[in-house]
């Protein structure tokens, strides 16, 4: 277990599941660019559901608008009518760092000595505290709770003359995990982490160069993928097109840290991520889990919608027909109101149906993504056994979950997770209600990815971590700083 320096409070005890990081995009050359980012978004908005927001580039004049809620809730066409531009960059946000408020949605939209320049930030930087406090102290005042305002400070102190070096001279401060999309007057930039935690793709329509997080984002507005922006690398494009890539000498790590869990849970099954199709990650992920943890069972029964490739997997390795015997109702928003008596049971009924007339009576086997604290699954084993079905075997296409994450993903302090409140699997079996459980093996895991296995991040399973985050590092620890309290009221 980690030491208790390492434990900190992310997730509200009433969320029980991994929450996403953030969505980026950003296109320049294009007379749609503002419609193409709205686009963009809307098909990464699994990423975030917290906030949203764009910036549109006319001519070098920035304007900017973002709000609390879903893209479809935030953009109307009217909104979009009144952005004007051909470059344009665009975020969805979930909170890793700073509450949930408007002033910390994103891109950040800033005016300095340079001129305006904005960003819009995946990921999270473990020394945020720190260098917070060396700028606070030396006279710098920061609009907002998240650590990607370091960045911009860290670039308007640095006394470079060009944009690229200031850029540099910023990154080369900052650690932990971020792919960023930035924009001035002049230049549209993409660029990741010397570890390359977060995924950062880079396509091309037509004449218009785009960066996004995914490559779903790509598919939907009719751009070809081109490459991924490299670890450590930051690409530059004007208005007019032009492409330059920079990998500054300071910002090469001697290796990469891909983030395992974007193929486990956060992208979307139609990415590409990290060089791989992410369904075809899962479905390997449940065609090896089916391998380490057989069971004699009726269906295989994936949990929707992030388990239903591993199930695919888990179901054509073992031979055991799957069938869609828990249906997902895609249209619970964030602010449904639930009753006070049963609430969480609720909230779980209310997301997921059992199909009784099919399960009853039968032996399952259930595929699902991940466990963080689990009070979600035991909820939906009761509801499983209350519909009558004779057996259920658990089956998770990751390892357990033991130790928080620095790095983007809000997860709970290791104390909450499961895996380690209930030492073993016995306990952990005997809480969840499962008549069996198993884990994929790290080994099996890792066995199923394209690069070496070196070349992943496996810290919220091993609590090795390839970049070292401060003691103070917490979700809300700049707010605890500058505001002397936790979490800010919404």
């Amino acid at each position: 277990m980690l030491k208790k320096n390492y434990e900190y409070r992310c997730l509200p005890a009433d969320r029980q599941e991994p929450k996403e990081y953030c969505g980026l995009f950003g296109i320049t050359t294009n007379k749609q660019a503002v419609w193409l980012t709205y686009l963009g978004l809307f098909a990464q908005q699994h990423r975030g559901q917290e906030a949203c927001g764009i910036v549109a580039n006319n001519q070098g004049a920035l304007s900017i608008h973002k709000d609390m809620g879903l893209v479809s809730d935030v953009f109307s066409e009217q909104v979009l009518s009144r952005l004007k531009g051909s470059m344009a960059v665009g975020h969805v946000r979930y909170s890793t760092t700073g509450s949930s408020i408007l002033k910390n949605s994103q891109p950040l939209l800033i005016d300095y000595a340079n001129g305006s320049i904005c960003i819009a930030h995946n990921g999270n930087l473990v020394n945020s505290f720190e260098l917070r406090q060396k700028l606070e102290k030396s006279g710098s005042i920061f609009q907002t709770t998240t650590d990607s305002e370091l960045i911009i400070h860290l670039m308007a102190r640095s006394n470079k003359r060009s944009l690229e070096d200031s850029l540099i001279y910023a990154l080369k401060r900052v650690k932990g995990a971020y792919s960023l999309v930035m924009m001035n007057s002049d230049y549209l930039m993409g660029m990741r982490d010397p570890h390359g935690y977060r995924p950062l793709v880079l396509g091309k329509l037509g004449a218009s160069w785009c960066f996004a997080s995914e490559t779903c984002a790509f598919d939907l507005i009719g751009a070809k993928f081109v490459r991924e922006v490299e670890p450590g690398e930051i690409v530059f494009i004007n208005r007019e097109g032009v492409v330059r890539s920079v990998k500054p000498k300071d910002l090469v790590a001697s290796h990469s840290a891909f983030c395992t869990f974007e193929h486990v849970y956060f992208s979307r099954p139609d990415s590409s991520v990290f060089g791989e199709v992410v369904h075809t990650v899962r479905r390997k992920l449940g065609a090896r889990l089916a391998k380490e943890h057989p069971i004699d069972a009726d269906f295989v029964v994936p949990v929707p919608d992030s388990g239903f490739s591993a199930g695919l997997g888990y179901s054509q390795e073992s031979g055991i027909p799957l069938e869609m015997g828990i249906i997902r109702n895609h249209y619970v928003g964030r602010t449904f109101i639930q009753p006070a008596q049963d609430a969480r049971d609720m909230g779980v009924r209310v997301k997921f149906n059992i199909l009784k007339d099919i399960l009853k009576g039968k032996r399952i086997i259930i595929v699902d993504d991940s466990i963080v604290r689990g009070t979600t699954s035991k909820i939906r084993v009761r509801n499983l056994r209350k519909a009558g079905v004779k057996e259920v075997h658990l089956r998770i296409s990751c390892p357990a979950h033991r130790f928080p994450c620095f790095y983007g993903i809000d997860f709970h302090r290791s104390s909450e997770l499961i895996a380690n409140k209930y030492e073993t699997l016995e306990k952990i079996s005997k809480y969840l209600e499962v008549d069996s459980l198993g884990y994929l093996s790290l080994e099996g895991m890792l066995g199923c990815l394209k690069h070496p296995k070196e070349n992943y991040c496996t810290a919220c399973w091993t609590a090795k971590y390839a970049v070292r985050a401060e003691k103070r590092h917490s979700k809300f620890s700049l707010e605890k700083r500058c505001c002397g309290q936790g979490e800010l009221q919404t």
